[in-house]
């Protein structure tokens, strides 16, 4: 994937498309922002730390691609990237967790996905040391040894099952190895103050380089111990200095927290007392992070100037205005995605790259089953799901799962057994098996 510096808004949007439909407005935006991060790296230096990031709002009702849209955008970014719901701060006894537990999260999915590309950066020669590994266990090194510059036999032995290793003669061989002991070493959370273990003051930590690495001996077939070794090798070999440091950076300029049901901790006009008051707790918690504050985590301190937020919500109710106008002020983009039509969930099943109808045609398809998808099929899996919708709660694109988990139950069920053939999604096969469902509402409601 192209670094994100090589992406214009333009081919920002277009590459949304292939797995969002409709919601231009919000593609632009998260489109503007990503590329503006950019723009921020190549403007003089004393006026970088200036430039905020333009935080954005996304209204509109559940399914209609709010998530989808801030999530696709990470990864295309290779960003570190963390959905947190705004109304689980609230909750009455979700206590030991504060808004700063956000940062430290994100912190984590930044480590882990730096770690991961320096591992793939040290493969091969993980791979080398593992086989050399494999070897030691599979024929002991002394058989290989040297004498007045002649090659035992075991050498050539060596040499022998080097070959017959990479060809994968030998993976479904037994051979026993020695590998670090997974556990973990307790950690000090229990007695001591809250937030210690946040800080990552574990003993593992603490006294991890001084005391000698567990191993137990364990007996695997050579394909599977293969694999561990080369874990194992990589970890080795990977600078965690390093990748704690590239992490922090990662998180401070391009990571992305998608907080979701804002509107849910908006007071409502003329409140004042009771929740409102826990409402507005959360905001006033959530003001700094978003301002751009210094949060400590056991990797080091991460500075959130720079941090895109991404917010959302229905506001069905409470409205954006309805915010405290400081945290108003730091979402100074705000987007409105409609709500989907019947002519948006024809497309949603057809169009994107991971589009429903192609993941339960590779799904059958690996029974045996094939199926075929004809357009009025199509049409009426969309006017069924569209009506479920007008009759009952609004979910949006959500409702097509379970629709056609609904349409296709008797032949995810049967397929082991039918063997191989071909079943045509057409009209009739829609209607036979989801009318009766759908025009019972009291049923339809619960079912569907």
């Amino acid at each position: 994937m192209r670094p994100e510096h090589a992406f214009t808004p333009r081919e920002v949007v277009a590459e949304l498309d292939r797995y969002i439909v409709g919601q231009r407005d919000a593609k632009r935006a998260v489109a503007i922002a990503l590329r503006n991060r950019w723009r921020r790296q190549q403007v003089p230096e004393e006026l970088r730390d200036e430039i905020a990031p333009k935080n954005i709002i996304m209204i509109g009702p559940t399914g209609v691609g709010k998530t989808e849209v801030a999530r696709r955008l990470a990864r295309l970014a290779q960003a570190p990237f963390l959905k947190v719901e705004a109304s689980k701060f609230t909750e009455v006894g979700y206590v030991g967790r504060d808004v700063e537990s956000i940062i430290r999260d994100l912190t984590e999915l930044g480590v882990a996905l730096v770690l991961e590309e320096e591992k793939q950066a040290v493969d091969a020669k993980a791979r080398e040391r593992a086989e050399e590994r494999l070897l030691d266990a599979l024929l002991p090194p002394a058989s290989g040894r040297e004498e007045s510059g002649r090659a035992l036999p075991g050498s050539e032995t060596r040499e022998k099952l080097r070959r017959m290793l990479r060809e994968g003669v030998l993976d479904d061989r037994e051979v026993d190895v020695e590998l670090e002991d997974g556990g973990t070493a307790p950690t000090l959370s229990l007695f001591t103050p809250q937030g210690v273990e946040e800080m990552g003051m574990q003993w593992k930590d603490l006294l991890g380089g001084l005391l000698p690495r567990k191993t137990r001996r364990r007996r695997l077939r050579v394909s599977a111990a293969r694999e561990l070794l080369v874990a194992e090798e990589a970890t080795r070999l990977v600078d965690m200095d390093r990748v704690r440091e590239l992490a922090i950076a990662r998180v401070e300029q391009t990571g992305i927290v998608f907080v979701d049901e804002l509107d849910k901790v908006a007071s409502r006009s003329g409140g004042g007392a009771g929740p409102d008051v826990s409402r507005e707790g959360v905001q006033r918690d959530l003001l700094p992070i978003v301002e751009g504050s210094t949060v400590p985590t056991k990797h080091g301190r991460v500075r959130t100037d720079h941090i895109l937020f991404v917010a959302a919500g229905a506001f069905h109710v409470a409205r954006p205005s309805d915010l405290i106008p400081e945290l108003q002020g730091r979402f100074p983009i705000r987007v409105e995605l409609s709500s989907l039509t019947r002519e948006d969930f024809v497309r949603i099943l057809t169009e994107p790259a991971n589009s429903l109808t192609r993941q339960y045609t590779e799904l059958l398809r690996t029974e045996g089953l094939e199926l075929e998808w004809k357009d009025d099929g199509v049409r009426a899996i969309a006017e069924f799901a569209a009506r479920v919708n007008e009759r009952s709660q609004d979910i949006g694109a959500r409702r097509l799962h379970t629709v056609m988990e609904k349409l296709l139950e008797d032949l995810s069920f049967d397929a082991p057994d039918r063997g191989h053939g071909r079943v045509v999604v057409d009209e009739g096969f829609v209607r036979e098996r989801l009318q009766g469902l759908v025009d019972d509402e009291d049923l339809s409601r619960f079912i569907l």
